[in-house]
């Protein structure tokens, strides 16, 4: 157990105040949580040795309906609370939180826990009994403006490669780029398709670079538009252009594929084909990469807020379900890499150039609950990449089975 420090008594909160913090108090071994609730203190969990992540934090609860929604919704009410401004950070930041909570596999334990997972299901069900307070899902229409907010100059929006920790998020940006156009082995004149192409950043490096032919397809009018506006003033509008495409309509021949964050898009039922089409477009001696959000557990669990604001119907693939379609589809595997730290550090660039930028955006399209929401889904993504199950692959193959394999990764 803790040795959580009252200075309100649990008996002046409500039940669900009263179980969260015993909760974390039982289960926090590496950190202590401060909570602020009307203007009192109540400490919980344990101090860890100095030097590790960060550990001690304040939350200041400004509506006691915060402690029932985590509860009752996990990752869901937490968000919602944050968008809704139950509570905000007093001291340290909300990826601190839920770093915090995902490193303790805090609701791993409750569901062993017969006394403290009871208490959570009373509090559930009495809540669906008695109907909660609706947070309506709303629809913003996210542009292209949003994007130029927070990713670097070459607006791409995946995890990047960190060589060094003192390295911008451009940076980190380019090196993945060039991480992966060296392990695609590019050649001048060679065709590279690009399967979800975003704005164009991959293909504008690789064309400037290496001297290749792009194609890229997306289902995105914004990222075609802006895509090719970005190929026009690069001046390579004869080597790379956009096309609004499906990926089941490709046709022709290509030496490289590439995709990137584009197949936890693809509904399960269609990795067959997705990888199928992939094969039938690549050149008997091609190379193709993916790069792919991911999950190392067995179960692959959605999270529910970000699935409800961000990313719908979205998947983060098994290792496995890659491999077996590879497999299936004749694509011999190459190398394999998990780059899942490195996204905790491109998310948390991306949240600085939020923060610091988010002043620019219009507000009658990105109101003030939007950009809590934003914010507090890349502290959500820096907090799983750094202790959650989560992973980031990417999967390089051939269609040659002969073909040399070095003997290192670039």
């Amino acid at each position: 157990m803790g040795t959580m420090v009252e200075t309100k008594t649990p008996a002046q909160l409500g039940a669900a105040g009263r179980t969260f913090l015993a909760l974390l108090d039982e289960y926090v071994t590496d950190a202590t949580i401060t909570f602020e609730v009307n203007g009192s203190e109540q400490v919980v969990g344990r101090k860890s040795a100095k030097g590790q992540l960060p550990n001690d934090i304040t939350l200041r609860v400004h509506r006691e309906r915060f402690f029932e929604r985590i509860l009752s919704e996990a990752s869901l009410g937490i968000g919602e609370s944050f968008m809704d401004g139950d509570f905000e950070m007093a001291d340290g930041e909300i990826a601190d939180f839920l770093t915090i909570l995902l490193r303790n596999r805090v609701d791993q334990k409750v569901r062993k826990n017969w006394r403290l997972s009871w208490n959570v299901l009373r509090i559930r069900l009495a809540n669906l009994f008695r109907g909660r307070e609706g947070n309506i899902h709303q629809a913003y229409d996210v542009g292209a403006d949003l994007f130029k907010c927070f990713l670097d100059p070459t607006m791409m929006y995946s995890c990047a490669y960190v060589n060094s920790e003192d390295e911008d998020l451009e940076q980190i940006q380019h090196n993945k780029l060039d991480r992966i156009c060296r392990k695609l082995k590019l050649q001048p004149g060679e065709r590279l398709l690009d399967i979800g192409c975003g704005f164009a950043g991959l293909l504008i490096y690789a064309a400037q670079n290496f001297g290749v032919q792009g194609l890229g397809i997306t289902l995105s009018h914004s990222h075609r538009d802006l895509g090719n506006e970005r190929v026009h003033d690069a001046g390579l509008e004869d080597k790379i252009r956009i096309e609004y495409l499906d990926y089941l309509k490709l046709d022709g021949k290509f030496d490289k594929v590439v995709s990137v964050g584009m197949v936890e898009h693809v509904p399960r039922r269609e990795y067959s084909q997705y990888f199928g089409t992939i094969a039938r477009v690549l050149e008997p001696v091609g190379m193709g990469l993916v790069q792919t959000a991911g999950t190392s557990a067995t179960k692959n669990e959605h999270d529910p807020f970000i699935q409800k604001y961000i990313l719908p119907d979205s998947n983060q693939l098994k290792l496995s379900e890659i491999a077996d379609n590879l497999e299936h589809s004749g694509l011999a595997v190459l190398d394999v890499e998990n780059m899942k730290l490195h996204y905790a550090y491109t998310a948390q660039g991306w949240l600085r150039n939020f923060r610091r930028n988010r002043h620019t955006l219009d507000p009658k399209k990105y109101d003030d609950r939007f950009s809590r929401m934003w914010e507090y889904y890349l502290a959500c993504a820096s907090a799983c990449a750094q202790a959650a199950d989560a992973a980031l692959f990417q999967v390089l193959f051939t269609k040659d089975y002969t073909a040399p394999v070095p003997l290192h990764r670039v």
